[in-house]
């Protein structure tokens, strides 16, 4: 399997290289070259695996060559080895809607089931090379967290996390900046999501400090990242419909970033029976804007109490583009240059129709979110976070939906308190964490700043220096 950028200026890459690489250096996405296809018979056999083996079925024709099997299973099992659910990603029957629980990782987030992986690729490729390698991420909330779980204490790896200062709630902060591994460097920015993704684009595009400095990426940009989220839609198909290829389900799912709804969109493209993508945003709304217009705007990032999806301008985004257009790279250039000229783009009608084919949106209110929790709290004795709470809110008229849990409700207490009066007990991995020590560097939201403090951190610990 080869690798491609959805901007078409980059040669041909293996899984490895894309893997390293993370963003394109032509300032693009890679996507793999096809999409493998699984017809019923395989989905049927796929349907009785449990989670590690079922992943191992969907990353392999991904993988190609670069690792063999017994490496892969390995890596995968290492992964999701301290999981405290046995089924890794479970799905419960909460009302008239299936509830996948993916929050059952070390930081009880979502990001885990992509970035334990990620961290122990990272690893495993890194000894194989001989090399080392400097993460820089931003974070909205919980990308961070599950990063810096995925590398801490890693001898080949330093990791650098943005995340808006004061703009993710107490225990997601707390979560990253109370790990003090000599190897992890938290960094709160006085701006945005929006101006850290901003910054680790920039510094990516910068080939030269990229190249000397080994960057490499975890937010969704990074190929892995989608690749290892594409697994629990086929566990979580497989467990509602017993396996069944005639049986279509509906997704529902809360994003801001387009990650983990890209990741549904390719397991529907390699043939796993989908009847509809819900696209559910809060009132950062320019995903659910573009579904139902055509039209892509960036507007002013609102604070919320699903604060993972205040996000404007999605990454992921481009890598839908790039299908939506018919792979056409050129076509793909325009419309990103015409977003970064004019803060907006616009497909024609007719593929604005084929978006809304596959693609129902809606975006939630801070009022309809609440009322989710309470509602679903006082019908089912079950509390949802309220990203999770934005997804079960848009299926509301899709009975029997699959809707994503991204994160545990004990994460965002403050909201759920608000909703409910009472604030969802805490797992195991969140308890004690406001009394715990923590280490963090406030910074201004500028590259250049950025960019100075990797350069004297890394200099500090190990001498890396860079000729200007």
């Amino acid at each position: 399997m080869r690798y491609l950028s959805t901007r078409g200026g980059v040669e041909p890459v293996t899984f490895s290289q894309a893997v390293m690489m993370g963003l394109a250096t032509d300032g693009g996405l890679l996507l793999p070259e096809n999409f493998p296809q699984v017809d019923g018979e395989t989905l049927r056999r796929w349907a009785g695996l449990p989670f590690t083996e079922l992943a191992v079925e969907v990353m392999a024709p991904y993988v190609g060559t670069d690792l063999d099997r017994r490496s892969l299973a390995d890596l995968v099992e290492r992964s999701y080895a301290g999981f405290s659910h046995p089924e890794v990603t479970p799905v419960v029957e909460v009302g008239d809607r299936h509830v996948l629980e993916l929050f059952h990782g070390p930081t009880a987030a979502f990001k885990d089931v992509a970035l334990q992986f990620l961290g122990n690729l990272f690893e495993w490729l890194l000894e194989r090379s001989g090399g080392r390698l400097n993460i820089l991420g931003a974070t909205s909330g919980d990308t961070g967290s599950a990063a810096i779980y995925g590398v801490r204490g890693q001898e080949r790896i330093d990791i650098f996390i943005l995340h808006p200062y004061q703009r993710v709630s107490p225990i997601q902060e707390r979560q990253m900046t109370t790990v003090l591994d000599a190897n992890v460097h938290n960094i709160a920015i006085e701006g945005t999501f929006d101006d850290g993704q901003r910054i680790v684009k920039e510094l990516f595009n910068d080939l030269a400090f990229k190249s000397e400095y080994s960057l490499g990426a975890v937010n969704s940009i990074n190929w892995a990242r989608i690749l290892a989220q594409v697994v629990y839609y086929f566990y979580s198909w497989a467990r509602v419909t017993g396996g069944d290829p005639e049986r279509a389900v509906v997704f529902s799912v809360p994003t801001g970033n387009f990650g983990d709804i890209f990741a549904g969109y390719v397991a529907s493209r390699m043939g796993l029976p989908v009847r509809k993508l819900i696209l559910a945003t809060n009132r950062n709304d320019i995903l659910s804007r573009f579904v139902n217009t055509g039209v892509y705007q960036a507007r002013e990032v609102h604070h919320t109490i699903s604060p993972s999806m205040d996000i404007q301008i999605s990454s992921n985004f481009e890598r839908y583009l790039y299908y939506l257009m018919d792979r056409d790279p050129a076509a793909v250039r325009g419309l990103m240059e015409q977003m970064a000229r004019e803060g907006r783009l616009e497909v024609p009608p007719e593929k604005q129709a084929e978006v809304a084919r596959l693609f129902h949106a809606e975006a939630v209110s801070e009022e309809e979110t609440l009322e989710q929790i309470r509602r679903t709290f006082e019908e089912s004795d079950y509390i949802l976070d309220p990203h999770t709470a934005v997804g079960v809110r848009a299926a509301r008229g899709y009975p029997g939906a699959i809707c994503l849990a991204t994160a545990h409700p004990a994460k965002f207490g403050d909201a759920v308190k608000q909703a409910i009066g009472v604030e969802a007990p805490p797992p195991p991995s969140l308890q004690g964490l406001m009394e715990k020590e923590t280490r963090c560097e406030r910074l201004p939201a500028e590259t250049a700043a950025i960019k100075e403090y990797i350069k004297r951190t890394l200099a500090q610990r190990h001498g890396q220096t860079m000729e200007e």
